[in-house]
């Protein structure tokens, strides 16, 4: 038993600094509570009209002739209990955000209810939880943060699901009802930054939909998912909110997120906040950007997601694939592989892509009318974004040495179905890739340039392809080929003087370019020389001449590009053989007719007969 001294009717605890707290009373003290390593000096009378616990208590220290009361498990500790003593003692207790919970679960574990006597301490901190702190916005998520200490004390008295429901009835409400604080820093709105043109000294600021995601980000995953799951249910707002509120969370809690990368930490948390933010994606197309959810895929990637999360990312990219960008595709590769880049996921992400025509393609056996209609179905704009894409792609992922020929052929033929005006795009990814790879065999070479159709370079990246040594000779000459096709048809005319197999190929009726590059002589998928490159050149420009609009400029432009007439005749007799035109045209059909001329306009002739008598590499090393 311990006296203290005398005073006025108490009003606080004291302490002696030595964890020991009392009350001034002229009372003696008659009861030692012990909680924790704190102990309290208090009296038995205002502590056993209130609390049901602490009856139990001293009854059980009465039988055993104790003053002293252990209580080591209590929601709060010492803190907790201190405010529930005062109560007792009819001291004035502050309650806020911060501490109600604590009050709430310490009042529930010494029994404090209205049986043991009429506006108990559990009374009061209810009336304040619903007439204050669910009624303020950040109060509410102050509240849930805390609960998380009391678990699961605090989820049993359903303070957690109460103080969820007001966090997501209040994200709900209309945005011209929403006059309290809230946090707001992902963007300045005009008048923030000065370029308001209506500004005029007093700031009306409107208040976005997306207003609480910030406020929202101060919460744990787990009451996070539960808040996030509640707004949702409630379908009140749209999904593109909802996705913006992932976003915000997603760059707040995954250190490096925005970069594509997860910072070294906890990787059991981020993982575990990688899996709930793509489970709480919503359904709906477009409800957050592809590029978040490439990023996401990394995120997923680094922290080992599982299969799940990682297939429904895929999915959600392939159905809006056109909005990505080049950066967005390019994710390491897992450790101890060679190559840089994961190619194989952005396979399956392209193969998500396709699908929906395909999927629109069943739909239509049974509903023809409804298939139309399919929102999902590809559009001719979206289908050539993705073709562009992947060509850009392939030219970065190129520059990667250890990269292998077929996954750079796989995908590229996977978007070969999608047809594009210009092949630019890629005869630039094949140049790259021939560029960072010069020791590839030569029909490794033939499989590479087969992806890319001559005919569909522009002027520009014929003049480079003509030029450009890394290239077989085959392909070459195809180039040189059809851009004489090209010029003779910007001259204006018909074309009279190219054979018919030229003008078969100029008008497309044969197919493309392609099938012509199939099954050539050896030689030709050899890489072209420097001296054939020259001839090649030359005959580039003399066809480019041939086609001009009068002789005498024709011979001005001629003595100014001093034209190696010995390389054009080498190249004439060369491109004769059955070696180029025999297997680039008789393969689209033309039936060896020989109506063209002998001219730089004409590249040989078109009868394999008249082809055959020549072997193309000893041409190509004694004609002079």
């Amino acid at each position: 038993m311990k006296f203290m001294k005398l005073g006025s009717k108490p009003d606080t605890f004291q302490s002696d600094g030595n964890n020991v707290r009392y009350v001034a009373s002229e009372l003696a003290t008659d009861i030692t509570v012990i909680v924790g390593d704190v102990k309290f000096y208090l009296h038995k009378f205002p502590l056993l009209s209130k609390s049901a616990c602490l009856q139990k208590l001293v009854a059980s220290s009465n039988e055993e002739k104790s003053d002293e009361v252990q209580i080591s498990d209590i929601p709060g500790g010492p803190v907790a209990f201190e405010m529930c003593a005062k109560f007792c003692y009819g001291m004035t207790v502050t309650l806020n955000a911060y501490n109600v919970v604590a009050a709430r679960c310490a009042a529930e574990y010494l029994g404090m209810h209205e049986t043991i006597e009429k506006g108990n301490l559990i009374y009061k901190v209810d009336v304040f939880l619903n007439s204050s702190i669910f009624r303020s916005w950040k109060d509410s998520i102050i509240v849930l943060q805390t609960t998380k200490s009391m678990l699961p004390l605090s989820e049993e008295l359903k303070v957690v699901s109460l103080c969820i429901d007001a966090v997501a009835i209040k994200a709900c409400v209309d945005v011209s009802n929403v006059d309290w604080s809230y946090t707001y820093n992902r963007r300045k709105l005009p008048e923030e930054n000065g370029n308001d043109p209506n500004y005029n000294g007093v700031r009306s600021r409107p208040v976005p939909k997306d207003w609480w995601v910030e406020d929202l980000c101060e919460l744990e995953i787990d009451l996070y998912k539960r808040a996030i799951m509640n707004i949702k249910t409630k379908g009140i707002l749209s999904h593109e909110v909802i996705g913006e509120a992932l976003k915000a969370y997603s760059y707040r809690r995954l250190p490096g997120f925005s970069k594509g990368v997860i910072h070294s930490g906890d990787v059991v948390k981020y993982r575990s906040t990688v899996d709930t933010i793509v489970w709480l994606l919503p359904a709906e197309k477009g409800s957050v950007s592809c590029s978040f959810l490439l990023k996401l895929l990394k995120a997923a990637i680094i922290v080992d997601s599982g299969e799940t999360a990682r297939e429904q990312l895929v999915r959600s990219i392939g159905q809006q694939l056109e909005e990505a960008s080049v950066n967005d595709l390019l994710i390491r590769a897992p450790e101890g592989e060679d190559a840089l880049y994961d190619v194989d996921t952005v396979q399956k992400i392209v193969k998500e892509f396709l699908m929906q025509d395909q999927n629109a393609e069943i739909e239509s056996d049974e509903n023809e009318v409804q298939e139309i209609q399919r929102p999902g179905i590809l559009t001719d704009a979206s289908k050539l974004m993705v073709a562009k894409l992947i060509d850009a792609y392939l030219a970065e992922i190129a520059k990667d040495p250890n990269l292998p020929l077929s996954k750079f052929v796989n995908l590229a033929e996977m978007v070969s179905c999608i047809s594009r005006p210009a092949h630019d795009g890629l005869y630039r990814a094949i140049d790259m890739y021939l560029k960072e790879h010069p020791g590839i065999s030569k029909s490794e070479r033939k499989r590479i340039c087969k992806l890319m159709d001559c005919k569909k370079l522009s002027v520009d990246a014929c003049m480079h392809a003509v030029q450009n040594e890394r290239l077989p000779l085959r392909v070459v000459v195809q180039v040189l080929f059809f851009e004489q096709v090209r010029a003779a048809a910007s001259s204006g005319s018909s074309t009279p003087d190219l054979p018919k197999g030229l003008k078969d190929l100029n008008s497309g009726s044969h197919g493309s370019s392609r099938s012509a590059a199939t099954n050539p002589e050896e030689d030709w998928d050899a890489v072209a020389t420097a001296e054939e490159l020259k001839a090649l050149k030359g005959e580039l420009a003399a066809l480019r001449l041939s086609n001009g609009v009068g002789g005498s400029e024709r011979n001005g432009v001629d003595s100014r590009n001093s034209v190696d007439k010995a390389a054009i005749s080498k190249m004439k007799g060369l491109l004769k053989s059955k070696r180029i035109f025999t297997k680039i045209w008789s393969s689209k059909g033309a039936q060896g007719e020989n109506s063209g001329s002998d001219s730089s306009e004409s590249l040989g002739s078109a009868n394999p007969e008249e082809a055959k008598s020549t072997p193309s590499r000893n041409r190509r090393h004694s004609v002079s």
